[in-house]
């Protein structure tokens, strides 16, 4: 990895002063885990260059492409990697990369010539990560498959939902984002600080089955010790403990408890006045006997106010309350805006960079681009001359 330095961004004239300033990383465009490990890297001050394609395959487009906000932070290029001389320029590029991604099936990017051994060849300390569902080997490994899938083979989809009920299907968090992103992110930035010791790359496989699987960890001890049933919604973190759980409020929204500990569950019981006459307090996730019958009484006890008024009863307890907010109302949550958690970057209001740091701040530096909006000067910053990228252009390599 490159000692760190102040890096100015093309034309914006911005200084990155995250943790990964100084480390330059190349994203071969992709969907889903690709692009959020993308913006965790770039977010943390990596310069990631991202290669778009010059025929994506078709998908719902944003009607703004910064609107795209898991693509920002990086500049972009266009590379036909089918062109004669498209392996090429993503080669030139590696020699002056510490990372590189891709999200294809197995074999993708060696048919394509840019696969590990062909950029180890060129740059021995090369970290090339790769995001797949199934992995690289296994019998799955060549098959399609979205986040629901594999969250369906790890156990994670079956133990998310209502007792009684059918699975429930959490987004596509565990298997894109926290399981392959996360963790494709996690893995190169591991890859790297080890390069840096030994002078030598290696590939990281980053399966979102593995990553998933791996999520699941503290779940699956649970069940080993007897503390975790497979019925769905019977557990103490799943909906079937009543000190954990959602209810509705008298005006058809949601607030959330999480009193766990017996000390919060009685400064919350007793806030919100509930009738605990017949119940042993404090309720464990052992003795199980009143979880029924307390539910249904705090759902009784909620639907007599709003969201709204419930959050201004509460404020001041220390009963692991929170209203459940919709998306339109997070950016405006009085713990958001102190902490600026929000901002907003060309007038569009984001998540912002996680974790924080104390010295070396991760900040957003730019807005998602258009593809290709930088691949002059990306080129010529990563060591083309002028005359190179316009031979380049004019044979069809770049666009």
């Amino acid at each position: 990895m490159v000692r760190p330095r102040n890096l100015q961004n093309g034309s914006e004239g911005e200084v990155s002063s995250g943790p990964l300033t100084g480390t330059r990383i190349i994203e071969l465009a992709a969907r889903g885990p690709g692009p959020f490990a993308g913006m965790l890297l770039a977010d943390m001050g990596a310069e990631v260059l991202r290669i778009d394609r010059p025929d994506p395959p078709p998908r719902p487009q944003a009607p703004d492409h910064r609107l795209e906000l898991y693509n920002r932070g990086r500049r972009s290029l266009i590379v036909d990697l089918k062109h004669e001389r498209g392996a090429e320029v993503v080669l030139r590029l590696v020699e002056r990369a510490d990372a590189i991604y891709e999200g294809y099936r197995p074999g993708v990017a060696e048919r394509l010539g840019i696969g590990p051994d062909s950029c180890l060849d060129r740059n021995p300390r090369i970290v090339y990560g790769r995001a797949t569902g199934w992995g690289q080997t296994g019998p799955l490994a060549d098959k399609a498959g979205h986040d629901i899938n594999y969250i369906a083979v790890t156990g994670a989809l079956y133990t998310i939902g209502p007792q009684g009920g059918p699975p429930v299907i959490p987004l596509n968090l565990l298997g894109d984002y926290a399981g392959g992103g996360m963790m494709l992110a996690f893995g190169i930035v591991c890859a790297m600080l080890e390069a840096k010791v030994s002078g030598r790359g290696q590939v990281v496989d980053a399966a979102m089955v593995d990553g998933v699987s791996l999520l699941m960890t503290v779940v699956h001890g649970r069940r080993l010790m007897g503390m975790w049933s497979d019925e769905r919604g019977t557990n103490y973190v799943d909906s079937g403990a009543p000190f954990y759980n959602v209810y509705e409020t008298s005006d058809g929204k949601y607030v959330a408890i999480g009193a766990i500990e017996p000390k919060f569950q009685s400064e919350l019981f007793r806030a919100v006045g509930v009738d605990l006459d017949g119940i042993d307090v404090p309720v464990t996730a052992v003795d199980r006997t009143s979880w029924i019958e307390l539910r249904r009484r705090l759902e009784a006890v909620f639907r007599t106010r709003t969201r709204d008024e419930w959050t201004e009863v509460l404020r001041d307890t220390d009963g692991c309350f929170s209203p459940v907010l919709s998306l339109g109302e997070v950016a405006e949550y009085p713990h958001h805006r102190a902490r600026d958690s929000f901002p907003k970057v060309d007038g569009v209001p984001q998540p912002a960079p996680a974790p924080r740091f104390s010295r070396t701040r991760p900040t957003i530096r730019r807005s998602p681009p258009e593809p290709g909006e930088h691949t002059l000067r990306a080129l010529q910053d990563w060591g083309f001359d002028r005359e190179e990228v316009q031979t380049l252009h004019r044979e069809g390599a770049i666009q």
